[in-house]
């Protein structure tokens, strides 16, 4: 099953299972047989299997953790439970312990009331949507085949989880560079990585000046973090500081803003470590791979450089599919999700902070100068949220969509799909003429509220 069928799956979306806590599908009982099905697909062989549990910080995972590890049990797999831990150190955590599967419960960048699972296999890669496929029909099937009442799992604490990975990301930063002199202000969300991302910081010589650090199980990505880099800014000119970045709850993204507070996203964090890593014979795959929501200039700025932007549909998933496929070693999202396959498995917002860092001190300039790589084009996003159905069957969003396309003609862009992880339809418009780009947006969400908006 590829990309472009994955919505024939029920549970799956673009990232895992996720929902409202507590309501189907992200319930302890389904969340439990989920455990099972996931447990008897990835029981391979007569080793002694194992899976690596961690989580952020929501008020939820208190429940859901527990439910999937009774499930993992039950099928006869032991549990290593690591606690609040960014998503890409569960995956780094799975890989380094021979796990045979490693589980994130999050909701990523979504409010304290949602939740949801993230799934690796044991070579720390998402699960294919192949595999999602297999384990929903496992679900719903009768043929599980739980462990005897001797062969149960167990499950137990790993205390220096956090240890392992802080020292894991230090290792990705230049040999020989320090962060001494430089004031950062890091936004963790209050999220998964409000300890480890600190310390990191600090132990590199960093002046750390720290905000979203105080989770207490329901201001997870509340007006802090990637999603809202406001706060971010204001601290940084408040503090005179040199550089900041915001990770989301899970901290597999990262938004950055330079001195003056400007934000910085991640089409411009990318064509920023594309430059330096070519200029070090170290870009792989002649490239770099992101999905269809990055921004025109982006593509144009690499076409200059001789280089190639491969656009995938949206989710980090499929940007790592592409990357594997063609070996290169750099790719990522608008929103911030960064991949380098030097260093991770899947989106890893500390780590590619890091990189920007590396540039910074190496280049002794300031974020300013260089974290503005290319001009982006006028680009606008909505959202619009809708109430069930299928708006975009309909005749007249069909018309506004067509008509859109005409309008921005060969030289800009229009993507419109649904969000796999929220009842929200995204219309992202992107051309030379920002008035233009605007009414083309504003035609078809108009459409589309007409439709099925609430």
């Amino acid at each position: 099953m590829n990309a472009g069928n994955r919505m024939t799956r029920k549970m799956f979306g673009t990232d895992g299972v996720r929902g409202l806590a507590n309501k189907e599908p992200i319930t302890p009982q389904t969340l439990l047989r989920l455990a099972m099905a996931v447990g008897q697909r990835f029981r391979r062989g007569d080793h002694r299997h194992l899976v690596v549990i961690g989580k952020d910080t929501r008020l939820s995972g208190y429940m859901l953790e527990p439910a999937l590890t009774a499930g993992f049990v039950s099928m006869g797999m032991d549990v290593v439970l690591v606690g609040p831990l960014p998503t890409p150190a569960v995956a780094v955590m799975t890989r380094s312990l021979r796990a045979d599967l490693g589980v994130v419960i999050s909701a990523s960048h979504n409010p304290y009331f949602d939740n949801g699972i993230k799934l690796f296999g044991p070579d720390g890669y998402k699960l294919s949507d192949d595999e999602e496929a297999a384990i929903e029909q496992l679900m719903d099937s009768p043929d599980l085949e739980p462990a005897e009442s001797g062969d149960l799992g167990r499950a137990r604490r790993l205390d220096d989880a956090q240890g392992r990975y802080i020292e894991y990301v230090k290792q990705t930063f230049p040999r020989g560079l320090r962060l001494d002199g430089l004031r950062i202000v890091v936004d963790c969300a209050n999220g998964a990585a409000y300890k480890v991302a600190p310390t990191v910081l600090w132990e590199l010589g960093a002046d750390v000046v720290s905000i979203g650090v105080e989770p207490d199980g329901t201001n997870i990505n509340r007006n802090c973090g990637a999603t809202a880099p406001e706060t971010l800014s204001e601290r940084v000119v408040a503090t005179g500081a040199d550089l900041g970045l915001a990770l989301d709850g899970d901290a597999d993204r990262v938004i950055i803003c330079d001195e003056h507070g400007a934000i910085v996203d991640g089409d411009q964090l990318m064509a920023l470590i594309a430059g330096e890593w070519r200029a070090a014979d170290r870009l792989r795959g002649g490239g770099v791979v992101a999905t269809v929501m990055s921004n025109l200039g982006f593509e144009r700025h690499l076409g200059g450089m001789g280089l190639e932007l491969v656009r995938t549909a949206v989710g980090d998933r499929y940007v790592v599919e592409k990357m594997r496929e063609g070996d290169y070693n750099l790719g990522g999202e608008q929103s911030g999700h960064i991949i380098m396959s030097d260093y991770g498995t899947t989106g890893d917002g500390l780590i590619a902070a890091l990189q920007v860092l590396a540039a910074l001190v190496t280049r002794n300039e300031a974020a300013s100068e260089i974290c503005r790589v290319f001009e982006t084009l006028p680009q606008l996003l909505r959202n619009v949220r809708f109430g069930g159905g299928a708006p975009l069957d309909d005749k007249r969003v069909r018309d506004a969509i067509a008509e859109g396309k005409s309008a921005l003609g060969s030289g800009g862009r229009l993507v419109i799909r649904k969000s796999g992880t929220e009842p929200l339809i995204r219309v992202m418009a992107q051309g030379e003429d920002e008035i233009l780009v605007g009414n083309v947006v504003a035609e078809i969400v108009g459409a589309i509220e007409q439709v099925g908006g609430r």
